[in-house]
């Protein structure tokens, strides 16, 4: 089930997200998640409850995931969160690929290390997220360690559009990967380029992220 907290996540750059922004945050993932589920109407209140914040910032948030397609709003009931179809995921995850994988490859060449360092805890969030179960934290901070690595590259753009891409993309089978024990092999990998970036070792970096990326449509994907 989602935890009872509204976690946040950090904006690259100095502004602090409003609470508004923090609750929608916690919404995408648990979207993202596939705890809210394609085709199902959740209230405000409901959600509220859920998250353990009040309805308006709830509501507020939903709206904002409306403007960008995520859920649609249903008069007098609440949201039905939309559907993606197999084969805009295969072309996110596509997308993701062409970018994601050289561009952090890059990063064995150009990365500070220290700034590299500085994204250790946050992969370590994601292993202890991935062993207690805690499917929105797990999401959280993966978005958090991927966009993290991203900006080392200095392209903001690039940043923006691998962060709509992760929005818009669902991870139905976490639940099924938690059950057999099988999420946290995943999570490792996000040490794994750690080591291999400040290794300086690029193909192995490649070959890390191919693999990574390739749960996404792989282990991760079963409706």
């Amino acid at each position: 089930m989602a935890a009872q907290h509204t976690p946040a996540l950090p904006v690259l750059g100095s502004r602090k997200p409003s609470h508004r922004e923090r609750v929608a945050d916690a919404l995408r993932a648990a979207l993202i998640a596939g705890e809210l589920r394609p085709g199902e109407v959740y209230s405000a209140p409901g959600l509220a409850t859920r998250f353990g914040v009040s309805a308006t910032p709830v509501r507020e948030a939903m709206l904002d995931l409306a403007k960008e397609g995520l859920v649609d709003t249903v008069p007098n009931k609440g949201f039905r969160v939309t559907a993606v179809s197999e084969q805009q995921l295969d072309e996110y995850t596509h997308i993701r690929a062409l970018i994601e994988i050289p561009t952090t490859a890059k990063l064995a060449r150009t990365a500070d290390p220290v700034a590299l360092e500085a994204l250790r805890p946050v992969a370590r969030e994601i292993v202890t997220s991935a062993a207690v179960g805690d499917l929105i934290a797990y999401v959280e901070a993966d978005l958090r360690f991927h966009l993290g690595l991203l900006a080392l590259a200095g392209n903001g753009h690039l940043v923006d559009v691998v962060r709509d891409l992760r929005r818009r993309s669902r991870l139905y089978g976490l639940t099924a990967l938690v059950e057999q024990g099988r999420l946290e092999a995943s999570a490792e990998e996000h040490l794994e380029i750690l080591d291999a970036l400040l290794a300086r070792d690029e193909e192995a970096v490649r070959a890390v992220m191919t693999r990574h990326l390739g749960h996404v449509r792989g282990l991760w994907a079963a409706p």
